[in-house]
């Protein structure tokens, strides 16, 4: 690999979402007196909002859509009453309050350690503008990244390759010696490889993937294996 640059995806990647999106819901059901048990609220919310995502990658909803569809969704499906303004205070407060926590994947430091003497480090998020700076400065690796973009900032989302185009560009790369690494087979590999980048699969979950043309791995010390 004549590797110069490496592009990371933040949210899945190197900050931990599913444990400080936990730990935000937590704080929010407290603070507004929310009777529901948040296990089961969470069991019903993250693949709901998985779907969300999606739909939001593919442009077939908007931010506001997202925000307030996944919440509405995941009350009804639990049968618990909740006025639409509460949950709106709810999804402004879940964004307010989510860049609070900052627990990163086992090794963050240390790849990230790694790698900034080798390379050069950006991040591509299709997260909100307004936290994802927020959430990288509460866990301390936003000094780690010289090109921050987000999907937002170029008007599409991943894996649309205007924004892999982007980033290049912003980080005055070639795709020729840019790697991405990131959670999504769909966003970030499959987008980066379209473009011509190569890629490595972070599959913190464990499900089996096998395909020859990008690695996978499952703990971000595995980068050490290929950088």
């Amino acid at each position: 690999m004549n590797i110069k640059h490496v592009f990371f995806d933040l949210d899945h990647t190197l900050w931990d979402f599913e444990k400080n999106s936990d730990l935000t819901f937590r704080k929010v059901f407290e603070k507004q007196n929310i009777t529901l048990d948040v296990n089961r609220f969470l069991e019903i919310y993250k693949p709901l909002n998985l779907e969300y995502w999606k739909l939001y990658r593919e442009e077939k909803v908007t931010k506001q859509e997202l925000r307030y569809g996944r919440l509405k969704k995941t009350f009804d499906a639990v049968n618990y009453t909740i006025s639409d303004d509460l949950i709106n205070v709810i999804a402004i407060e879940y964004i307010d309050f989510l860049p609070q926590f900052n627990h990163l994947f086992d090794h963050t430091f240390e790849i990230l350690d790694y790698l900034k003497d080798k390379y050069q480090l950006h991040i591509i998020t299709n997260g909100f503008e307004e936290i994802q700076t927020k959430k990288m400065q509460s866990s301390n690796i936003l000094h780690y990244f010289n090109a921050i973009i987000t999907s937002e900032s170029v008007g599409v989302k991943k894996p649309n390759p205007k924004v892999f185009n982007f980033a290049l560009t912003s980080a005055n790369a070639l795709k020729e010696n840019s790697i991405m690494i990131g959670d999504s087979i769909e966003a970030d590999i499959q987008g980066a490889l379209n473009v011509g980048m190569q890629a490595i699969h972070f599959n913190f979950d464990g499900e089996k993937v096998n395909d020859p043309n990008f690695p996978s791995i499952t703990t971000l010390l595995e980068i050490k294996q290929y950088l």
